[in-house]
């Protein structure tokens, strides 16, 4: 199933910003820290355009011989000493502001990586089947960045901005309200025409993050199955793809960019305002309405609220980009599990082991799977389920982990419907040995002890003695500390089923789910782990998924299934020796594979 793009129109503005709120809220200390050193800048730089206008204003003073030389070089020692102050407050309260903001991001980007990591992992198996890998790890990695470029904008951007309105605005109109209000128009009109701008940008962002997507998901698709692109010499078609795909990309980088140029025009809005003002102020210091100082402050604390304006709308950029990439990942947080476990749910202890399916119906892709289905698997028992590709095996094996909610009906595990236990709990009750064991990159020994954290060093070295592991690892370096490698690739298809039962062994479950556990594997190595994994069942109730006929004729019951339905069970002997479905693929297969 192919993720949808998300149309512009879906572009949630309030709830991104909710959402991130709501983990800049956890640092209310850091963000109160921020908030009080940007004001005390603010008003510091402030203060020091004042200490200028009181220098002009005392040299016109002496100019004019309204005071001596000597009170006006007192004067200006005075207001040197507090310029060097301020400039040493400002540099000290700034260290402080960046120290209290490289905390507040670090813990921010933590806790939005650990927020969105832990809800992905937790949705349910359906959403992980139709979202590719390549393109969660791209979202995550450009919500954390946008974390860090959001805070940024809000500790420079618009906290200096909201001051600076206040502090340079009320300045500006206490020396002439005609100046203040031009100004603020100035500002204003600056404001809205790149903001106009910044959203034209979002909407191409939103463009470029597809692209970016469907590019990182298809180098992740590329290397998941480099194997096959070699056995089959399509390299170059794969390269063809992603060719076209990055150029997708290229073009719109280039399309986002495009808009840098006329934001460039906003500054000629900035430079008439300048102009109106300096024309403002000579007029009023001709009219000896205001003194030469205070035309150099009006002009100079113009130009500090146009840069602070201009810093804004600069940030704005890194704002609509923020909300573009949020967006990507925080759609998820809407996303709810659609296997939800019940406020009162309780842990499972299996006991018996028994697992009957009762009354079952399941819908899978509009497709009626199962309806009304019941099956019984006795303690102990070893049942296998047998039947073409698409006859619902898997299906069972998914509902009983619980990975898909039934439509009707229930799964109950020694008298209790699984509906009424925790999934967590459920699943770590059930032991598997899949088709494929997918491995992580780490050492064979984590790899095993990944099925029981809590079992001792002798407890590992057991169950690799049991899978007869052991044998195959004296051969190598490292022993049991071997790194397997991505996915297991440094290990054969036969080493990586022996990790996968070795699990199975210390996670010591009384239910045992084998899915088509040897299909992938030569005759000789199946036959080799046959032996493993019948020594595996003993003691437990087993529920085996076969394609190879010849896997499963020691088990207790076989059940053929067909679109859903029981259309034949019993052992081997009873079914070979009567017509049906069952004899049929024994003779086609002849002992051999039954393929999906």
């Amino acid at each position: 199933m192919k993720e949808k793009r998300p149309k512009r129109a879906d572009l949630d503005v309030k709830y991104i910003l909710k959402t991130y709120w709501s983990f800049l809220r956890k640092e209310k200390p850091l963000l109160t820290g921020l908030i009080i050193s940007a004001l005390f800048i603010t008003a510091i730089g402030l203060f020091t355009r004042i200490l200028y206008k009181i220098v002009i204003d005392k040299g016109e003073i002496f100019a004019k011989g309204g005071i001596s030389a000597t009170s006006f070089i007192e004067s200006f020692i005075t207001i040197g000493i507090m310029w060097v102050i301020a400039l040493t407050l400002v540099a000290a309260i700034d260290w402080i502001k960046i120290h209290t903001l490289n905390k507040l991001e670090t813990n921010m980007m933590f806790d939005l990586k650990n927020y969105f990591y832990n809800h992905i992992l937790n949705l349910s198996h359906k959403f992980h089947k139709s979202h590719k890998t390549g393109s969660l790890i791209a979202r995550i990695g450009r919500g954390s960045s946008a974390m860090e470029r959001m805070t940024d904008f809000v500790a420079f951007q618009i906290l200096t901005l909201i001051f600076e309105v206040i502090l340079s605005g009320i300045a500006l109109i206490y020396i002439d309200k005609t100046i203040g209000i031009v100004a603020l128009i100035s500002g204003i009109t600056f404001a809205v025409y790149h903001n106009i701008l910044q959203k034209i940008q979002r909407k191409r962002t939103l463009t470029t993050n597809y692209a970016e997507d469907m590019e990182k998901a298809m180098i992740g698709d590329t290397f998941t199955n480099i194997d096959s692109i070699k056995y089959y010499g399509k390299e170059r078609i794969i390269q063809n793809k992603y060719s076209f795909l990055s150029s997708k990309t290229k073009n719109a980088m280039l399309n986002q960019w495009q808009i840098e140029r006329p934001m460039n025009l906003g500054r000629l809005i900035m430079n008439f305002g300048s102009l109106l003002i300096l024309f403002i102020s000579i007029k009023s210091f001709i009219n000896g309405n205001i003194t030469l100082g205070a035309l150099v402050f009006a002009w100079g604390t113009y130009w500090g609220l146009m840069e602070s304006v201009r810093n804004f709308m600069q940030g704005l950029r890194g704002y609509h980009r923020s909300i573009a990439d949020f967006h990507d990942l925080f759609q998820y947080g809407k996303i709810e599990n659609e296997v939800k476990d019940k406020p009162n749910a309780k842990n499972l202890e299996i006991k018996e082991g028994t697992i009957e399916f009762k009354n079952v119906s399941f819908k899978y892709h509009s497709n009626n799977l199962f309806k009304n289905f019941n099956l019984k698997v006795n303690k102990n028992q070893k049942i296998a389920l047998v039947g073409h590709s698409g006859s619902g095996k898997s299906t069972l094996v998914n509902l009983l982990y619980r990975l898909y909610d039934l439509d009707k009906g229930e799964i109950i595990i020694d008298n209790t419907d699984i509906k009424e236990i925790k999934q967590e709990s459920l699943r770590s009750e059930l032991s598997i040995v899949p088709q494929e064991c997918v491995l992580f990159d780490d050492t064979i020994y984590n790899n095993i002890l990944f099925s029981n954290p809590k079992a001792s060093r002798s407890q590992v070295l057991q169950a690799i003695k049991f899978a007869q592991l052991d044998k195959t690892i004296a051969s190598f370096p490292y022993k049991e500390n071997t790194i397997v490698g991505e996915r297991g690739v440094k290990l054969s298809g036969g080493e990586k089923q022996r990790v996968s039962i070795a699990r199975a062994i210390l996670a010591n479950k009384k239910i045992l789910v084998l899915d088509e556990a040897t299909s992938s594997l030569d005759s000789k190595t199946e036959s080799e782990i046959q032996k493993d994994l019948q020594n595996l069942m003993q003691g437990r109730t087993s529920i085996i998924i076969a394609h190879r006929l010849s896997t499963i004729m020691k088990a207790n019951l076989i059940v053929v299934l067909e679109k859903g339905k029981i259309v034949q069970q019993g052992t081997h002997t009873q079914l070979i020796s009567k017509p049906g479905t069952y004899r049929e693929l024994w003779s086609l297969q002849k002992g051999g594979y039954l393929g999906e």
